[in-house]
Protein backbone atom coordinates (compact mmCIF):
# COMPACT_ATOMS: atom_id res chain seq x y z
CA UNK A 1 0.00 0.00 0.00
CA UNK A 2 1.77 3.54 -1.03
CA UNK A 3 1.72 5.84 1.93
CA UNK A 4 0.33 9.19 1.04
CA UNK A 5 1.64 11.84 3.44
CA UNK A 6 -1.57 14.03 1.80
CA UNK A 7 -3.80 11.36 3.48
CA UNK A 8 -5.40 12.59 6.70
CA UNK A 9 -5.09 9.36 8.59
CA UNK A 10 -1.37 9.44 8.11
CA UNK A 11 -1.26 13.11 9.13
CA UNK A 12 -2.76 12.24 12.55
CA UNK A 13 -0.51 9.40 12.85
CA UNK A 14 2.48 11.89 12.16
CA UNK A 15 0.90 14.34 14.77
CA UNK A 16 0.36 11.45 17.83
CA UNK A 17 4.09 10.38 17.52
CA UNK A 18 5.39 14.11 17.04
CA UNK A 19 3.72 14.84 19.86
CA UNK A 20 4.96 12.18 21.80
CA UNK A 21 8.44 12.91 20.90
CA UNK A 22 7.97 16.84 21.93
CA UNK A 23 6.47 15.55 24.89
CA UNK A 24 9.18 13.54 25.78
CA UNK A 25 12.24 15.36 24.62
CA UNK A 26 10.81 18.89 25.65
CA UNK A 27 8.27 18.31 28.40
CA UNK A 28 7.53 21.86 30.11
CA UNK A 29 7.04 22.98 26.37
CA UNK A 30 5.27 20.33 25.39
CA UNK A 31 3.11 20.78 28.06
CA UNK A 32 2.24 24.53 26.72
CA UNK A 33 0.54 22.55 23.42
CA UNK A 34 -2.73 21.43 25.23
CA UNK A 35 -3.80 24.76 23.40
CA UNK A 36 -3.39 23.19 20.35
CA UNK A 37 -5.67 20.57 20.97
CA UNK A 38 -8.20 22.65 23.06
CA UNK A 39 -8.78 24.85 19.81
CA UNK A 40 -9.89 21.75 17.79
CA UNK A 41 -12.17 20.54 20.17
CA UNK A 42 -13.62 23.79 20.81
CA UNK A 43 -14.14 24.16 17.06
CA UNK A 44 -15.93 20.95 16.86
CA UNK A 45 -17.95 21.33 19.45
CA UNK A 46 -19.07 24.89 17.78
CA UNK A 47 -20.63 22.55 15.38
CA UNK A 48 -22.16 19.46 17.36
CA UNK A 49 -25.22 21.43 18.56
CA UNK A 50 -26.79 22.74 15.11
CA UNK A 51 -25.13 19.48 13.51
CA UNK A 52 -27.35 17.03 16.28
CA UNK A 53 -30.28 19.36 15.85
CA UNK A 54 -30.37 19.17 11.98
CA UNK A 55 -29.90 15.67 11.61
CA UNK A 56 -32.32 14.89 14.19
CA UNK A 57 -35.00 16.94 12.69
CA UNK A 58 -34.36 15.65 9.28
CA UNK A 59 -34.21 11.97 10.32
CA UNK A 60 -37.29 12.08 12.79
CA UNK A 61 -39.06 14.29 9.86
CA UNK A 62 -38.14 12.49 6.56
CA UNK A 63 -39.97 8.69 8.15
CA UNK A 64 -43.31 10.91 8.62
CA UNK A 65 -44.65 7.65 10.88
CA UNK A 66 -43.92 8.31 14.28
CA UNK A 67 -44.82 4.66 15.52
CA UNK A 68 -41.50 4.51 13.43
CA UNK A 69 -39.95 7.04 15.24
CA UNK A 70 -40.94 5.58 18.41
CA UNK A 71 -40.18 1.88 17.38
CA UNK A 72 -36.35 2.79 16.03
CA UNK A 73 -35.76 5.07 19.49
CA UNK A 74 -37.27 2.09 21.89
CA UNK A 75 -34.55 -0.67 20.04
CA UNK A 76 -31.88 2.30 20.49
CA UNK A 77 -32.67 2.64 24.33
CA UNK A 78 -33.25 -1.23 24.72
CA UNK A 79 -29.56 -1.86 23.18
CA UNK A 80 -28.20 0.72 24.85
CA UNK A 81 -29.03 -0.52 28.36
CA UNK A 82 -28.53 -4.58 27.86
CA UNK A 83 -24.97 -3.55 26.38
CA UNK A 84 -23.95 -1.41 28.57
CA UNK A 85 -25.20 -2.68 31.80
CA UNK A 86 -22.91 -6.02 30.54
CA UNK A 87 -19.73 -3.75 29.90
CA UNK A 88 -20.07 -2.57 33.40
CA UNK A 89 -20.47 -6.10 34.93
CA UNK A 90 -17.97 -7.36 32.52
CA UNK A 91 -15.22 -3.96 34.27
CA UNK A 92 -16.62 -5.51 37.91
CA UNK A 93 -15.99 -9.13 37.18
CA UNK A 94 -12.32 -8.56 35.59
CA UNK A 95 -10.87 -5.92 38.36
CA UNK A 96 -12.15 -8.47 40.63
CA UNK A 97 -10.99 -11.00 38.95
CA UNK A 98 -7.18 -9.60 38.57
CA UNK A 99 -7.22 -7.17 41.96
CA UNK A 100 -4.90 -4.39 40.09
CA UNK A 101 -5.11 -2.19 43.90
CA UNK A 102 -4.50 -5.03 46.04
CA UNK A 103 -1.79 -3.80 48.21
CA UNK A 104 -1.57 -0.74 46.14
CA UNK A 105 0.55 1.57 48.11
CA UNK A 106 -1.84 4.78 48.97
CA UNK A 107 0.44 7.45 49.99
CA UNK A 108 0.06 8.87 46.62
CA UNK A 109 -3.19 10.13 47.14
CA UNK A 110 -2.03 12.31 50.35
CA UNK A 111 -0.97 15.04 48.27
CA UNK A 112 -3.10 15.72 45.44
CA UNK A 113 -6.63 17.82 45.09
CA UNK A 114 -9.19 16.74 44.16
CA UNK A 115 -11.52 19.69 44.93
CA UNK A 116 -12.47 20.37 41.61
CA UNK A 117 -13.43 17.12 40.21
CA UNK A 118 -15.67 16.89 43.90
CA UNK A 119 -17.10 20.12 43.56
CA UNK A 120 -17.78 19.19 40.02
CA UNK A 121 -20.05 16.00 40.71
CA UNK A 122 -21.82 18.14 43.42
CA UNK A 123 -22.84 20.53 41.23
CA UNK A 124 -23.90 17.87 38.73
CA UNK A 125 -27.14 16.39 40.31
CA UNK A 126 -27.25 12.06 39.83
CA UNK A 127 -30.25 11.88 41.20
CA UNK A 128 -33.38 10.02 38.67
CA UNK A 129 -35.68 13.08 38.92
CA UNK A 130 -32.53 15.82 38.49
CA UNK A 131 -31.44 13.56 35.71
CA UNK A 132 -35.26 13.41 33.56
CA UNK A 133 -35.99 17.73 34.50
CA UNK A 134 -32.05 18.01 33.08
CA UNK A 135 -32.84 16.79 29.90
CA UNK A 136 -35.65 19.21 29.46
CA UNK A 137 -34.27 22.83 28.49
CA UNK A 138 -35.21 25.89 30.08
CA UNK A 139 -34.31 27.56 26.74
CA UNK A 140 -33.75 26.15 23.61
CA UNK A 141 -31.30 28.62 22.53
CA UNK A 142 -29.68 28.33 25.86
CA UNK A 143 -29.26 24.73 25.45
CA UNK A 144 -27.64 25.66 21.97
CA UNK A 145 -25.63 28.14 23.28
CA UNK A 146 -24.39 26.00 26.19
CA UNK A 147 -24.10 22.68 23.61
CA UNK A 148 -25.99 20.96 25.78
CA UNK A 149 -26.54 17.38 24.66
CA UNK A 150 -29.22 15.70 26.10
CA UNK A 151 -31.77 19.08 26.01
CA UNK A 152 -31.16 19.87 22.12
CA UNK A 153 -31.71 15.85 21.65
CA UNK A 154 -34.96 16.39 23.65
CA UNK A 155 -35.89 19.29 21.64
CA UNK A 156 -34.89 18.16 18.48
CA UNK A 157 -37.31 15.01 18.20
CA UNK A 158 -40.29 17.19 19.49
CA UNK A 159 -39.41 19.31 16.34
CA UNK A 160 -38.84 16.12 14.21
CA UNK A 161 -41.92 14.61 15.71
CA UNK A 162 -44.13 17.94 15.17
CA UNK A 163 -42.89 17.90 11.54
CA UNK A 164 -43.55 14.62 10.80
CA UNK A 165 -47.12 15.37 11.37
CA UNK A 166 -47.22 17.85 9.07
CA UNK A 167 -46.81 15.56 6.37
CA UNK A 168 -45.92 17.54 2.61
CA UNK A 169 -46.66 21.13 4.34
CA UNK A 170 -43.03 20.28 6.33
CA UNK A 171 -41.05 19.40 2.93
CA UNK A 172 -39.63 23.08 2.34
CA UNK A 173 -38.49 22.89 5.87
CA UNK A 174 -36.79 19.24 5.46
CA UNK A 175 -35.19 20.41 2.41
CA UNK A 176 -33.72 24.03 3.90
CA UNK A 177 -32.42 21.68 7.11
CA UNK A 178 -30.83 19.05 4.49
CA UNK A 179 -28.74 22.01 2.63
CA UNK A 180 -28.01 23.51 6.35
CA UNK A 181 -26.63 20.22 7.14
CA UNK A 182 -24.09 20.02 3.79
CA UNK A 183 -23.10 23.66 4.91
CA UNK A 184 -22.46 22.48 8.37
CA UNK A 185 -20.81 19.12 7.10
CA UNK A 186 -18.73 21.58 4.88
CA UNK A 187 -17.55 23.34 7.78
CA UNK A 188 -16.56 20.47 9.61
CA UNK A 189 -14.37 19.09 6.50
CA UNK A 190 -12.17 22.53 6.71
CA UNK A 191 -11.93 22.16 10.81
CA UNK A 192 -10.59 18.36 10.14
CA UNK A 193 -7.78 19.62 8.33
CA UNK A 194 -6.89 21.13 11.41
CA UNK A 195 -6.76 17.60 13.20
CA UNK A 196 -2.99 16.53 13.01
CA UNK A 197 -1.74 19.36 14.67
CA UNK A 198 -4.96 19.05 17.64
CA UNK A 199 -3.46 15.01 17.57
CA UNK A 200 0.03 16.61 18.10
CA UNK A 201 -0.39 19.29 20.82
CA UNK A 202 -2.71 16.81 22.68
CA UNK A 203 -0.07 14.04 23.21
CA UNK A 204 2.59 16.43 23.74
CA UNK A 205 0.79 18.09 26.06
CA UNK A 206 0.18 14.38 28.33
CA UNK A 207 3.59 13.28 27.85
CA UNK A 208 5.20 16.83 28.92
CA UNK A 209 2.58 16.95 31.72
CA UNK A 210 2.67 13.76 33.12
CA UNK A 211 5.39 12.23 31.72
CA UNK A 212 6.02 9.16 30.51
CA UNK A 213 6.93 7.56 33.54
CA UNK A 214 3.21 7.78 34.78
CA UNK A 215 2.50 5.26 32.61
CA UNK A 216 4.43 2.78 34.68
CA UNK A 217 3.03 3.76 37.75
CA UNK A 218 -0.26 2.75 37.23
CA UNK A 219 0.28 0.30 34.57
CA UNK A 220 -0.94 -2.60 35.84
CA UNK A 221 -4.21 -1.24 36.14
CA UNK A 222 -3.93 0.89 33.09
CA UNK A 223 -3.34 -2.55 31.33
CA UNK A 224 -6.28 -4.41 32.84
CA UNK A 225 -8.47 -1.25 31.10
CA UNK A 226 -7.13 -1.52 27.81
CA UNK A 227 -7.38 -5.27 28.04
CA UNK A 228 -10.86 -5.58 29.33
CA UNK A 229 -12.12 -2.89 26.21
CA UNK A 230 -10.69 -4.77 23.96
CA UNK A 231 -12.00 -7.93 25.32
CA UNK A 232 -15.43 -6.08 24.90
CA UNK A 233 -15.11 -4.72 21.38
CA UNK A 234 -13.73 -8.41 20.17
CA UNK A 235 -15.76 -10.76 21.59
CA UNK A 236 -19.04 -8.90 22.74
CA UNK A 237 -19.66 -6.13 20.08
CA UNK A 238 -17.99 -8.53 17.74
CA UNK A 239 -20.34 -11.12 18.72
CA UNK A 240 -23.05 -8.93 18.35
CA UNK A 241 -21.92 -8.00 14.90
CA UNK A 242 -21.77 -11.30 13.96
CA UNK A 243 -25.26 -12.29 14.80
CA UNK A 244 -26.53 -9.06 12.30
CA UNK A 245 -24.01 -10.29 9.71
CA UNK A 246 -20.98 -7.91 9.88
CA UNK A 247 -17.40 -8.30 9.81
CA UNK A 248 -16.24 -6.08 13.81
CA UNK A 249 -12.61 -5.95 11.85
CA UNK A 250 -13.92 -4.51 8.82
CA UNK A 251 -16.09 -1.99 10.69
CA UNK A 252 -13.34 -0.61 12.68
CA UNK A 253 -11.27 -0.57 9.64
CA UNK A 254 -13.93 1.48 7.34
CA UNK A 255 -14.08 4.00 10.24
CA UNK A 256 -10.27 4.02 11.32
CA UNK A 257 -9.91 8.17 10.57
CA UNK A 258 -12.01 8.71 12.90
CA UNK A 259 -10.72 6.16 15.76
CA UNK A 260 -7.19 7.82 15.29
CA UNK A 261 -8.64 11.21 15.39
CA UNK A 262 -10.41 10.02 18.82
CA UNK A 263 -6.47 8.35 19.85
CA UNK A 264 -4.98 11.86 19.23
CA UNK A 265 -7.39 14.21 21.21
CA UNK A 266 -8.86 11.72 23.98
CA UNK A 267 -12.30 12.94 22.83
CA UNK A 268 -14.86 10.83 20.93
CA UNK A 269 -16.58 13.63 20.92
CA UNK A 270 -14.36 15.32 18.04
CA UNK A 271 -15.17 12.62 15.71
CA UNK A 272 -18.76 12.64 16.20
CA UNK A 273 -19.83 15.16 13.09
CA UNK A 274 -17.79 12.82 10.26
CA UNK A 275 -18.73 9.11 12.32
CA UNK A 276 -22.67 10.05 11.75
CA UNK A 277 -21.32 11.10 7.88
CA UNK A 278 -19.18 7.28 7.76
CA UNK A 279 -22.52 5.72 9.15
CA UNK A 280 -24.42 6.67 6.35
CA UNK A 281 -21.70 5.89 3.94
CA UNK A 282 -21.23 2.48 5.49
CA UNK A 283 -25.25 1.74 4.28
CA UNK A 284 -27.15 2.96 7.71
CA UNK A 285 -30.32 5.28 6.73
CA UNK A 286 -29.92 8.87 7.31
CA UNK A 287 -33.04 8.56 9.75
CA UNK A 288 -31.44 5.80 11.70
CA UNK A 289 -27.78 7.69 12.13
CA UNK A 290 -29.91 11.09 13.01
CA UNK A 291 -31.63 9.47 15.68
CA UNK A 292 -29.04 6.81 17.39
CA UNK A 293 -25.68 8.01 17.11
CA UNK A 294 -26.25 11.54 19.01
CA UNK A 295 -28.36 9.54 21.54
CA UNK A 296 -25.65 6.96 21.89
CA UNK A 297 -23.12 9.57 22.79
CA UNK A 298 -25.35 9.85 26.28
CA UNK A 299 -26.80 6.45 26.38
CA UNK A 300 -24.31 3.83 25.68
CA UNK A 301 -20.84 4.71 26.40
CA UNK A 302 -19.93 1.54 26.78
CA UNK A 303 -15.73 2.32 27.41
CA UNK A 304 -16.94 4.80 30.09
CA UNK A 305 -18.90 2.18 31.94
CA UNK A 306 -15.85 -0.48 32.14
CA UNK A 307 -13.65 2.28 32.99
CA UNK A 308 -15.87 3.50 35.74
CA UNK A 309 -16.86 0.14 37.10
CA UNK A 310 -12.62 -0.92 37.01
CA UNK A 311 -12.38 2.32 38.48
CA UNK A 312 -14.25 2.20 41.72
CA UNK A 313 -13.04 -1.17 42.50
CA UNK A 314 -9.73 -0.59 41.80
CA UNK A 315 -9.76 2.53 44.38
CA UNK A 316 -11.74 0.03 46.90
CA UNK A 317 -9.14 -2.45 46.09
CA UNK A 318 -6.20 0.52 47.28
CA UNK A 319 -8.37 1.41 50.66
CA UNK A 320 -8.56 -2.45 51.48
CA UNK A 321 -12.61 -1.90 51.71
CA UNK A 322 -13.73 -5.44 51.03
CA UNK A 323 -17.09 -5.31 49.57
CA UNK A 324 -19.83 -7.64 49.26
CA UNK A 325 -21.39 -9.04 46.66
CA UNK A 326 -25.03 -7.00 47.34
CA UNK A 327 -22.45 -3.65 48.02
CA UNK A 328 -20.92 -4.52 44.38
CA UNK A 329 -24.61 -4.91 42.78
CA UNK A 330 -25.65 -1.76 44.24
CA UNK A 331 -22.83 0.00 42.92
CA UNK A 332 -23.39 -1.68 39.49
CA UNK A 333 -26.93 0.13 40.09
CA UNK A 334 -25.15 3.45 40.85
CA UNK A 335 -23.16 3.24 37.93
CA UNK A 336 -25.71 2.65 35.47
CA UNK A 337 -27.11 6.17 36.41
CA UNK A 338 -24.24 8.02 36.64
CA UNK A 339 -22.80 6.70 33.30
CA UNK A 340 -25.77 8.11 31.39
CA UNK A 341 -24.66 11.27 32.27
CA UNK A 342 -21.28 11.19 31.18
CA UNK A 343 -21.04 12.82 27.94
CA UNK A 344 -18.10 12.57 25.03
CA UNK A 345 -15.49 15.18 26.23
CA UNK A 346 -12.15 14.48 27.98
CA UNK A 347 -12.14 14.24 31.54
CA UNK A 348 -16.08 13.23 31.90
CA UNK A 349 -15.82 10.28 33.10
CA UNK A 350 -12.77 11.15 35.78
CA UNK A 351 -15.87 13.97 37.27
CA UNK A 352 -18.54 11.22 36.99
CA UNK A 353 -16.13 8.84 38.72
CA UNK A 354 -16.23 11.29 41.70
CA UNK A 355 -20.15 11.55 41.46
CA UNK A 356 -20.30 7.57 41.81
CA UNK A 357 -17.45 7.82 44.67
CA UNK A 358 -19.84 10.83 46.05
CA UNK A 359 -22.83 8.57 46.39
CA UNK A 360 -21.62 5.33 47.33
CA UNK A 361 -19.25 5.84 51.21
CA UNK A 362 -18.36 2.99 51.37
CA UNK A 363 -14.97 3.64 48.98
CA UNK A 364 -13.24 6.57 49.43
CA UNK A 365 -13.50 9.62 47.19
CA UNK A 366 -10.16 11.16 47.54
CA UNK A 367 -9.26 7.85 46.07
CA UNK A 368 -9.77 9.37 42.84
CA UNK A 369 -6.54 11.19 43.56
CA UNK A 370 -4.61 8.15 42.53
CA UNK A 371 -5.57 8.27 38.83
CA UNK A 372 -5.13 11.62 37.98
CA UNK A 373 -1.80 10.91 36.81
CA UNK A 374 -3.03 7.97 34.31
CA UNK A 375 -6.41 9.11 33.59
CA UNK A 376 -5.72 10.83 30.43
CA UNK A 377 -4.21 7.89 29.17
CA UNK A 378 -7.22 5.58 29.88
CA UNK A 379 -9.90 7.97 28.37
CA UNK A 380 -8.36 7.58 24.77
CA UNK A 381 -9.13 3.70 25.23
CA UNK A 382 -12.61 4.48 26.81
CA UNK A 383 -13.26 7.07 24.03
CA UNK A 384 -12.70 4.64 21.08
CA UNK A 385 -14.32 1.92 23.06
CA UNK A 386 -17.70 4.69 23.25
CA UNK A 387 -16.90 5.39 19.66
CA UNK A 388 -17.13 1.89 17.87
CA UNK A 389 -20.13 0.76 20.58
CA UNK A 390 -22.01 3.36 19.18
CA UNK A 391 -21.58 2.78 15.32
CA UNK A 392 -22.03 -1.17 15.91
CA UNK A 393 -25.37 0.02 17.96
CA UNK A 394 -26.24 1.91 14.64
CA UNK A 395 -25.58 -0.80 12.51
CA UNK A 396 -27.92 -3.20 14.70
CA UNK A 397 -30.95 -1.02 14.77
CA UNK A 398 -30.71 -0.28 10.63
CA UNK A 399 -30.60 -4.06 10.48
CA UNK A 400 -33.62 -4.24 12.60
CA UNK A 401 -35.58 -1.76 10.50
CA UNK A 402 -33.89 -2.69 7.45
CA UNK A 403 -32.54 0.18 6.72
CA UNK A 404 -29.49 -1.01 6.15
CA UNK A 405 -27.75 -0.65 2.17
CA UNK A 406 -24.65 -0.59 1.82
CA UNK A 407 -23.10 0.99 -1.22
CA UNK A 408 -21.50 -1.20 -3.94
CA UNK A 409 -17.94 -0.68 -2.95
CA UNK A 410 -18.58 -1.64 0.94
CA UNK A 411 -21.25 -4.15 -0.10
CA UNK A 412 -18.30 -7.06 -0.35
CA UNK A 413 -17.20 -6.36 3.24
CA UNK A 414 -20.96 -6.46 4.59
CA UNK A 415 -22.14 -10.14 5.11
CA UNK A 416 -25.92 -9.89 4.54
CA UNK A 417 -28.33 -11.55 6.99
CA UNK A 418 -31.95 -11.87 7.83
CA UNK A 419 -33.01 -9.18 10.05
CA UNK A 420 -34.51 -10.21 13.19
CA UNK A 421 -38.50 -10.16 13.08
CA UNK A 422 -39.87 -6.55 14.54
Amino acid sequence: MKLSFKNLTVQVVIGILLGIAIGFMFPEFGAKLKVLADIFIKLIKMVIAPIIFLTVVIGIGSMGDLKKVGRIGGKALLYFEIVTTFALAIGIIVVNFIKPGAGFNINGASGADVTQYTQQAAEAEHGFMEFIMGIIPDSVFGAMANGELLPILFFAVLFGMATATLGEKAAPVITFFERCTDIFFGIVNMIMKLSPIAAFGAMAYTIGNFGIGSLQKLGFLMGSVYITMFLFIVFVLGTIAKIYGFNIFKFIAFIKEEILLVLGTSSSESALPKMMDKMEKYGCSKSVVGLVIPTGYSFNLDGTAIYLSMAAIFIAQAYGVDLSLMQEITLLGILMLTSKGAAGVTGSGFITLAATLAAFPMIPVEGIALLIGVDRFMSEARAITNLIGNGVATVVVSKMENEFHPPVETIQDVNSAPPLAK
